[in-house]
């Protein structure tokens, strides 16, 4: 257990801690707390908007290194790490990608269900847990933090700078300290919550939207989609192969017991597309 937080604030008030705009939550009708929550919600994705331009930056890294052999980490705390979980844990059975993205939490892997008291104040426990991945020059380190101040996530990116790792942040905090230690910052604002402090409504939610277009746009331009299908996906349930079997129909102009079939000689999309072409007459 760690001990508790010196008194007196450790820095000024951050603009995801800013005061809500809203008064009195309490008297609200459920109605109405349902609409204002929706108001703000739509605010956050032209703010992602907005920073396009550093997202493909970003991607365009990512692709590159990928290429020769690189990773994706994502490191995080609390919402935001558990945002990074959630995306990298999806990339192997979309994208049949396994160990192309890998996140680190804060707490580790206990800190997905239940926060571990004070672990995203660990300045130095960010880094130990990336080398123990053999983290290097080839891959990316993307840490993710609302406020863009958080100690693990901070601290892990500075250690990666001096080391000449890449480094990548998405914060709600223009100017944070977290950007700083970023060679491609993404500093997405999104302005004070609906609860203020609660940094898993807007900010979550741009985080998310923001950690989505930078895992499918790589995925994308890895050659993992075809078309707009998921050809490398991976069949664990029923669903997925029919799925499956109705890409092979479209793509090969089939029937729904040859595409099947062929899916389950090959196991994939892409090996059932490669060899169906490879015994086309020329």
């Amino acid at each position: 257990m760690g001990s508790p937080a010196k008194s007196g604030p450790r820095q000024p008030p951050t603009l995801t801690e800013e005061e809500s705009g809203y008064r009195r939550l309490e008297r609200m009708s459920i109605r109405s707390l349902l609409a204002n929550i929706n108001r703000e919600d739509r605010k956050v994705p032209a703010a992602v908007a907005g920073v396009l331009p550093a997202i493909e930056r970003l991607v365009a890294v990512i692709v590159r290194k990928m290429k020769t052999g690189g990773r994706l980490f994502y490191i995080g705390a609390g919402t935001s790490g558990r945002l990074g979980v959630v995306d990298a844990s999806e990339i192997p059975p979309t994208y049949g990608a396994e160990g192309h993205v890998i996140a680190l939490i804060a707490g580790g892997d206990s800190a997905i269900r239940k926060a571990v008291e004070f672990a995203e104040d660990d300045i130095r426990q960010g880094w130990q847990d990336l080398r123990k991945h053999r983290v290097g020059k080839s891959d990316v380190v993307l840490g993710i933090a609302a406020s863009g101040t958080t100690p693990y996530v901070v601290g892990t990116l500075e250690q990666c700078r001096a080391h000449g790792i890449p480094t990548a942040c998405i914060t709600c905090n223009p100017g944070s300290r977290l950007s700083e230690f970023s060679d491609y910052p993404i500093e997405v604002a999104v302005g004070s919550e609906f609860i203020t402090g609660s940094t898993r409504m807007k900010a979550g939610t741009a985080q998310k939207l923001i950690l989505n277009m930078v895992s499918t746009a790589a995925m994308v331009k890895l050659g993992r989609v075809r078309g707009s299908s998921m050809i490398d996906m991976q069949l664990t349930n029923a669903k997925l192969v029919e799925r499956g079997t109705r890409m092979l129909m479209r793509e090969l102009n089939a029937s729904w017991t040859t595409a099947s079939r062929l899916l389950r000689r090959h196991g994939s999309v892409r090996h059932a597309l490669e060899a169906a072409k490879a015994h086309r007459p020329a």
